[in-house]
């Protein structure tokens, strides 16, 4: 798949200040208000947000956030990057083969966050047919990390029902640490209120759909 190259696609160098945005990095985020302490990720609260912490079965490993609000998800997940170039262009070219193999569809439109898949997710209906779900690939490039998201529901369709979740990404601070880590690497999450020396194992790094697992909920 043939994709339009887009400066939000490098690792952008721009200070805060100039680039005026996020997500951030934990070493230039501004104060914006209280988020919940995920380990790798912080995420921004807003009222009425349902937070759930998706968690591997094999191997107990928190492998995402996900945010509900309003009859939509963001699902986010923060990986590892190469310190002098980003990933998101190649991530989403992986996305859409891997979302047609499955017998779905991908476009790579641009949005708020520089280009984005919109892609229909093949899904089994409860009459057992063959059915597609709407969702919308996002992605981050930042200093040694990529912040990925996904948006379903009537936000996958919706600039205004989804207006609320893009804010929330692009509020969200990225805790990557200094110690070295292949590209593509999960960055660790834990549980709102795990004590932080507490570090789940390592994780696959994998950017395919994660399955979903037990869950925690927390109501703010």
């Amino acid at each position: 798949m043939t994709t339009a190259p887009d400066a939000s696609s490098e690792v952008d160098d721009a200070s805060p200040a100039e680039r005026g945005r996020g997500p951030w990095d934990a070493a230039e985020a501004p104060e914006s208000g209280p988020r919940v302490d995920l380990g790798a990720i912080l995420l921004p609260g807003v009222p009425g947000m349902e937070l759930r912490m998706e968690i591997d079965k094999s191997t107990s490993v928190v492998s995402a956030a996900q945010v509900n609000l309003d009859g939509s998800s963001l699902q986010v997940q923060a990986f590892a990057a190469p310190r002098t170039e980003g990933i998101w262009d190649e991530i989403r070219e992986e996305i859409a083969e891997s979302v047609t193999k499955q017998g779905g569809s991908a476009d790579d439109l641009p949005g708020p966050f520089g280009r984005e898949l919109l892609a229909r997710l093949p899904v089994r209906t409860a009459e057992g047919r063959t059915g597609h779900r709407p969702a919308r690939f996002i992605g981050w490039d930042g200093p040694r990390w990529f912040l990925r998201g996904v948006l379903t529901g009537k936000a996958a369709v919706d600039p205004e029902a989804a207006q609320t979740l893009e804010q929330v990404f692009a509020d969200i601070v990225v805790v990557r640490g200094d110690e070295a880590r292949p590209p593509r690497d999960l960055l660790a999450l834990r549980l709102p209120g795990q004590d932080q020396n507490v570090v789940p194992g390592p994780a696959a790094p994998k950017f395919e759909p994660p399955t979903r697992g037990p869950e925690i909920t927390e109501i703010r």
